[in-house]
């Protein structure tokens, strides 16, 4: 009987930690099928801009909540399409050569990762940028067909505050905040 018990009590525990893995959710990020784009208001003008992706890997478990990984940013390569205003975002904001990635810890997931289809979901976790920590909410739409997940997010980064330079000069005013739009995908395992 105490053979039978303790043999069910294995057998349970076991299935529960098949159970659990079989939750557990890993998003490896394409590269060369992600987009990183901002946006960032100056006088009479709006600039536009590009990043690379250069790598994201995140295991998450959507019934718990349970996340980690990182999602990193190629900062030296942001590009506007202007010479000038490209060396001195590097050069004096982002600072590239001492800064040359932002990276997203990931530390929490909510809402709904579907198994086909469409749904909503937020990454929490921090942002290292320029040398200093920031806590963020990434809120992102989300698509799955098959093994492939595609996944846009929208978000401000308040750059001046956070410690980075006002590009700002003479006549020429530059928004204190940046818009920045992740168009993502990648295979889910």
């Amino acid at each position: 009987m105490i053979r039978t018990r303790t043999a069910a009590i294995i057998l349970l525990a076991a299935l529960a930690a098949v159970s659990a893995r079989a939750e557990q959710h890993v998003l490896v990020l394409d590269p060369q099928a992600s987009k990183v784009s901002f946006t960032l208001k100056a006088t009479g003008h709006t600039v536009e801009g590009g990043l690379a992706l250069k790598s994201g890997r995140i295991e998450l478990d959507p019934a718990t909540g349970a996340a980690s990984g990182e999602i990193a940013i190629d900062l030296k390569s942001a590009q506007t399409g202007n010479k000038t205003r490209d060396q001195k975002m590097h050069d004096e904001v982002l600072e590239t050569k001492k800064h040359p990635l932002a990276v997203f810890r990931v530390e929490r997931f909510r809402g709904t990762l579907p198994s086909s289809g469409t749904g909503q979901g937020t990454l929490d976790g921090t942002l290292s940028l320029h040398g200093s920590d920031h806590k963020m909410s990434l809120p992102a739409k989300l698509e799955v067909q098959g093994s492939r997940v595609k996944a846009v997010t929208q978000f401000e980064i308040p750059y001046v505050e956070w410690g980075l330079d006002d590009p700002s000069v003479a006549m020429l005013r530059v928004a204190k905040v940046v818009k920045v739009t992740v168009r993502a995908e990648g295979t889910l395992e």
